[in-house]
């Protein structure tokens, strides 16, 4: 006997639906205007190795997003590397993939600016509460959370990260992460670049939340390690004849 379950996973709206549809879920999406643009396709890796394969990870889940059985894929993306080489960019870009393919319900939300909204819950005269600025994170069909690592880890903090990570990972939702704190199995990567490493490129993700979540990472999203210099630096310095 199929189950209402089974059913739900595997029915997808058709093309027609999903191009009315796709409007709205992208304004849902709440992608910065920044990164509204961005696409898979105008992604430049400048020819660096690394971010070539990340742009094609990246097209390959895109494309083998529905599985054999017609289920969506549960493992999403971990883009890890320093800042300014397109982490943002790519899994924007599958993002808006993502919803206009498949009419998923996406969400973009960057680490920092939540706990600051979380943090405004707490004055008395605003009605909104944590669970309203926490529910539509923790339901979201595909998440994209950007900067994993970049708040202080106080107890507080990784509370707030348990709660969406475990949330997700119970329920099997698709989520995105970028970083700029590598896993621990990345680190021989790391000491093997020609160039001096920053601090950024070489911390652990693991001194920034606790060993657990670090752990479920794991098994919620594919590692796709961005080691190159920061071409935001490079393209400002070029248009100042630098």
């Amino acid at each position: 006997m199929i189950s209402q379950d089974d059913v739900a996973a595997t029915a997808h709206p058709c093309d027609c639906q999903r191009q009315h549809a796709a409007p709205r879920l992208l304004a849902a999406a709440a992608i910065p205007p920044r990164y509204r643009s961005c696409t898979l396709q105008d992604f430049k890796p400048g020819g660096k190795a690394p971010l070539l394969e990340a742009q094609s990870v990246s097209q390959r889940y895109v494309d083998d997003y529905v599985g054999e059985d017609g289920r969506f894929r549960e493992a999403g993306l971990l883009y890890i590397g320093p800042p300014g080489v397109g982490k943002t960019h790519l899994a924007v870009a599958v993002l808006k993939e993502l919803i206009g393919r498949y009419g998923v319900r996406g969400l973009f939300v960057d680490f920092t600016s939540l706990i600051h909204q979380i943090q405004s819950t707490f004055d008395p005269g605003t009605p909104v509460t944590k669970h309203h600025v926490l529910k539509p994170v923790m339901e979201a069909e595909v998440l994209v959370l950007d900067e994993l690592g970049s708040q202080k880890p106080t107890p507080w903090v990784n509370e707030i990260l348990y709660l969406i990570l475990n949330n997700r990972y119970t329920s099997r939702l698709t989520t995105f992460f970028t970083t700029n704190y590598r896993l621990p199995s990345d680190m021989a990567v790391a000491e093997s670049l020609d160039r001096a490493p920053t601090v950024e490129s070489i911390g652990l993700l693991s001194a920034r939340i606790p060993a657990n979540l670090v752990s479920r990472l794991y098994e919620m999203a594919r590692p796709v390690v961005m080691d190159a210099d920061d071409f935001r630096r490079d393209i400002k310095m070029h248009r100042h004849g630098i």
